[in-house]
């Protein structure tokens, strides 16, 4: 049974009962989407894992607060988070998550970072990027028709992906149902991507990580988590095979199996554990 709240500022929903000792886990989706993106997972993880799914400022439910800067809406959010939780970021909901965890006050216990760069754009001494025109044609291009927009993003999430066809209908009934993003929050999450370079950040984020990735994701390449596995402490690495952007989506069942043995594991990972790769 998933319970809803509103908070001052933001919209959540929590499922499923847990050990009342394990860390509650947090879901932070991806940019131009919500909450309801983590149904699939939600229900893969059961009543073995007690998880809250936030809706991003400006996002599905949750408003909009345009005079607030990106530390504002990031201190919103940390506000409504309990301590000692277990972090979960998708995409730009995972860059969210590396800054929340590395703010003493939430005592972060892990970190899950699923299709997730440190930094999106490329640049001489980050390879895995996108060049920082695209991003701009594809800011410019939101102006003009911010639907076509989030319908060829849908469209690039799930490229390369099993089940593309139904990955993009899960996608875009999320947005049906629970609302789509509000066009001011859509720009400003594009200007993070473009600016955010959180590589040194990620060096000083030491807490247990896994980094999941799709092995044909086009929007943040598995080279780009691997990097970023590789900057963290106490990071490992998985790559889906056959996975895409939404790997949460598409191996549903995978992802909530590897998350489950995650949180339930509080030992120390080694610095550098090699990747694994799953069919």
């Amino acid at each position: 049974m998933s319970r809803a709240r509103v908070s001052p500022a933001l919209y959540s929903e929590t499922s499923g009962a847990g050990n009342v000792d394990a860390a509650p886990l947090v879901l932070l989706h991806g940019w131009g989407m919500n909450l309801r993106v983590f149904d699939r997972l939600r229900v893969a993880l059961g009543a073995q894992q007690r998880v809250t799914a936030v809706d991003l400022p400006g996002h599905g439910r949750s408003p909009w607060t345009a005079q607030a800067s990106p530390q504002q809406q990031l201190a919103g959010l940390a506000a409504m988070l309990p301590r000692g939780a277990t972090l979960a970021g998708w995409s730009l909901g995972g860059q969210l998550a590396l800054q929340l965890a590395s703010q003493p006050a939430l005592a972060v216990r892990r970190l899950v970072l699923i299709a997730t760069s440190p930094r999106f754009v490329r640049a001489d001494d980050w390879p895995q990027g996108v060049p920082a025109a695209m991003l701009r044609e594809f800011a410019a291009q939101l102006e003009r028709d911010a639907d076509q927009t989030i319908a060829d993003f849908l469209e690039l999430q799930v490229r390369g992906s099993a089940d593309a066809a139904a990955v993009r209908a899960t996608l875009h009934h999320s947005l049906q149902q629970h609302g789509a993003a509000h066009p001011a929050a859509l720009r400003a999450g594009l200007a993070l991507l473009e600016h955010n370079d959180l590589r040194e950040l990620a060096r000083r984020v030491d807490v247990p990580a896994l980094v999941i990735a799709g092995q044909y994701d086009r929007v943040t390449p598995p080279q780009a988590a691997q990097a970023l596995a590789q900057l963290m402490p106490q990071a490992q690495l998985l790559q889906i095979k056959r996975a895409a952007h939404a790997p949460f989506i598409s191996h549903a069942a995978q992802v909530g199996a590897a998350l489950l043995d995650f949180t339930r594991d509080d030992a120390r990972r080694r610095p550098g554990a090699e990747a694994r790769m799953t069919p």
